[in-house]
């Protein structure tokens, strides 16, 4: 019935770009004006990791009419955005459409669960990274995987991902990788929007890797008192590796704050205090982390 993209951003353009280009019909479901007239005009546009430059063409909608129904829809929407998109979705997709969310951030997978039934959504977690340049046009910044979460109905999702070029892993337990990325995201995503510098740079700066190391360590106390058995022994190890493999990357975060867009802070350290918080692990890291990355949000 048709695979439909929810999001215009960085990685939502990405992934509707290599799988248009293997074959695919892909709709793009967004609100961004400006990245809707651009994709509605001329397609996505993506810059490989060589150096070439390709045009894939997608169809749009903004939510609005509804034309047709969807069996399949990948999420790769801001953690804000969640609570809106899943409500478009109830109307956009099937009845036994399958909702796949790859994003950031902790609460997407409730949110939609909430809206759709838990038979309607998988989980999964995708170290793909991306970066736009403009409206439709989008960097790839480095390979990754794709790890979803075994689910009885996803159905084919996981085979066109592997047509489209994406290393797809189907793993049982989900959460753990997804609490993973969390505890990295954490530590890496909020310093570099505060000190506007790449991933690598947290590593040359004493105080800075301080600091991340001890966002990282906390986060993984939370995890742990949640029963999350995280994907590495050692949290400090984890997120210096990140750091160091993705040095020359700039974070969604500090995209965010570089384009004046809210951050999902909210849904990172946030999420780690409001965890914290319940099971009476203390954050103070993290809460100092979330306090001045809210001051740079806009209101």
């Amino acid at each position: 019935m048709g695979l439909l993209v929810v999001g215009t951003g960085a990685l939502a353009c990405f992934f509707a770009a290599r799988l248009a280009g293997s074959g695919n019909v892909v709709t793009m479901l967004g609100s961004w004006q400006a990245g809707l007239t651009v994709l509605r005009q001329r397609g996505v546009r993506l810059l490989e990791t060589n150096g070439s430059t390709h045009q894939y063409p997608v169809e749009v909608i903004d939510g609005i009419n509804i034309r047709r129904k969807y069996s399949q829809a990948l999420v790769l929407v801001k953690s804000w955005q969640t609570e809106r998109v899943a409500k478009q979705l109830e109307r956009h997709l099937t009845k036994t459409g399958m909702v796949l969310t790859l994003q950031n951030g902790f609460g997407n997978y409730e949110t939609l669960k909430d809206a759709l039934g838990q038979e309607r959504v998988a989980l999964g977690v995708t170290t793909e990274g991306a970066r736009m340049l403009e409206p439709g046009y989008v960097h790839h910044t480095g390979n990754g995987k794709v790890m979803i979460g075994i689910h009885p109905k996803l159905g084919g999702l996981g085979e066109l991902l592997t047509f489209a070029g994406f290393q797809v892993e189907m793993i049982a337990e989900p959460e753990s990788l997804l609490w993973g990325k969390l505890v990295i995201n954490a530590a890496i995503n909020p310093l570099t929007a505060l000190l506007r510098v790449p991933n690598g740079e947290l590593m040359s700066r004493p105080a800075a890797r301080e600091i991340m190391l001890e966002a990282a360590h906390e986060a993984a106390l939370v995890a742990n008192k949640h029963g999350i058995r995280l994907p590495y022994s050692d949290p400090a190890d984890a997120v210096e590796e990140v750091a160091r493999n993705t040095a020359a990357n700039i974070s969604s975060m500090l995209q965010d704050v570089l384009r004046g867009t809210p951050t999902e802070i909210d849904a990172i350290n946030g999420a780690i205090i409001r965890v914290g918080d319940a099971l009476g692990v203390p954050t103070p890291v993290n809460r100092m982390l979330w306090r001045l990355v809210k001051g740079l949000d806009p209101h």
